[in-house]
């Protein structure tokens, strides 16, 4: 089978992909906006060919690109895993007749008013929401359905550019905000309570083949505006307990939305709050997760979940299935203030502690500059652990949250 992927070296992670396609038998061919001459070794040998484009953005370049592919080879899929090119990918899938996730599933899965309306009509329950093209459509959905509001870009990925509003005079500041940014169209809902957490799959022709349910401490939007949290996020293995009815909940929720948006044979990654009003659905990307979730999800089944996908891509089914062994998670540390990093304390307390549990971390070394908080779980520090039991996993996330000190000046 001939794949195009698009763009195989930037971020990094993306290497992984070309190498779960090209391990299960795909002839892989990349186009990307770095120069060939400039791709590692090692990926070069995983492609079969190499197309260069000013910007992987661009429709009439990467259609071209596309077509000069196709005039030697079948090709027989276009993949994109980055949010951004996304729909750009759909749009040539449709004009080059390569099959995949349509441009209207993938519309729905980038702008979030269209998103929900599109799962409202179909009985999701979902958080109030509009798009809003003016102050005064904001303020007017403000009066109908109360304080507080979450804002946020139309087809923006993660908590990028995610406000919580809490009165008239907020409201009115983010709006400023979003005005400076040049964005003249936004995504305003209601506050939902209650703790928050992902639902994420691969599916096949519409049907899920692998899935994971995960949880974040504490919610998104908490962790990423106050520096002295040590969020983290941590994927259960109890997702198949059958006496479960929360995880049978967050299933069928998810795969509902599926179904509604028309989803076929992709990666899904679904986020989810539940709280006084139940379990509500929040928002999907038709792609893989971002912040390593399908590394965690990797190590705590003990299958290369990569390759899974890629199986499911090349194949159409599953090569095995997620076997549960652990319950996996990150925790992000932070600096005390932004600056330069002078150094840390506590790291051998935690790896005495816990070393048998830990699968991996990072430690930006000593003067490298520091990143902001709102930059992200993996912008500076972080560990990742698992352990057989989710509450000792649990536990020992909050130890080393609470354990590790990263110091700059």
């Amino acid at each position: 089978m001939n794949i195009i992927f698009v763009e195989p070296s930037f971020p990094a992670n993306q290497r992984r992909f070309v190498h779960a396609l090209a391990s299960v038998g795909a002839n892989v061919y990349g186009i990307g906006e770095t120069e060939e001459g400039h791709l590692d070794g090692e990926l070069r040998e995983q492609l079969s060919g190499y197309y260069r484009v000013g910007s992987v953005t661009n429709v009439d370049q990467m259609t071209e690109a596309v077509r000069y592919f196709q005039g030697r080879v079948w090709i027989d899929g276009l993949e994109a895993t980055v949010e951004a090119h996304t729909m750009p990918a759909a749009h040539v899938r449709e004009a080059t007749g390569i099959p995949g996730t349509s441009v209207r599933t993938t519309w729905l899965c980038r702008d979030k008013p269209s998103m929900k309306e599109a799962l409202r009509q179909a009985g999701v329950p979902t958080a109030a929401s509009a798009a809003v093209d003016s102050a005064a459509e904001a303020h007017e959905f403000a009066d109908r359905e109360g304080y507080p509001l979450i804002l946020k870009p139309r087809a923006g990925a993660g908590a990028q550019g995610t406000v919580r509003v809490n009165d008239e005079h907020e409201l009115l500041h983010a709006l400023q905000g979003y005005a400076r940014e040049g964005a003249t169209s936004i995504a305003i809902e209601e506050f939902v309570e209650g703790h928050e957490g992902f639902y994420d799959t691969i599916t096949v022709d519409g049907e899920v083949a692998h899935d994971w349910a995960t949880h974040y401490y504490p919610n998104v939007l908490e962790a990423m505006r106050h520096r002295w949290i040590s969020p983290q996020f941590i994927t259960t293995n109890r997702i198949d307990d059958p006496s479960n009815a929360f995880y049978r909940e967050v299933r069928e929720l998810g795969h509902r939305v599926i179904d509604a948006l028309g989803i076929e044979t992709s990666a899904t990654h679904m986020e989810w709050f539940y709280g006084p009003k139940g379990l509500k659905f929040s928002e999907i990307g038709a792609r893989p997760p971002g912040v390593g979730a399908w590394d965690l999800y990797s190590a705590a089944n003990e299958v290369d979940v990569y390759r899974e996908w890629a199986h499911v891509i090349t194949h159409g089914r599953p090569e095995q299935p997620m076997r549960r062994t652990y319950a996996a998670g990150i925790v992000a540390l932070r600096p005390d203030h932004d600056g330069v990093v002078t150094g840390y304390s506590g790291i051998d307390e935690i790896q005495a502690r816990h070393g048998a549990s830990i699968i991996d971390a990072h430690f930006p070394p000593v003067g490298h500059g520091t990143q902001a908080v709102e930059a992200g779980y993996m912008a500076n520090a972080w560990v990742r652990v698992r352990h057989h039991d989710y509450d000792t996993a649990r536990a020992i996330l909050d130890d080393v949250g609470q354990t590790i000190r990263m110091h700059a000046r």
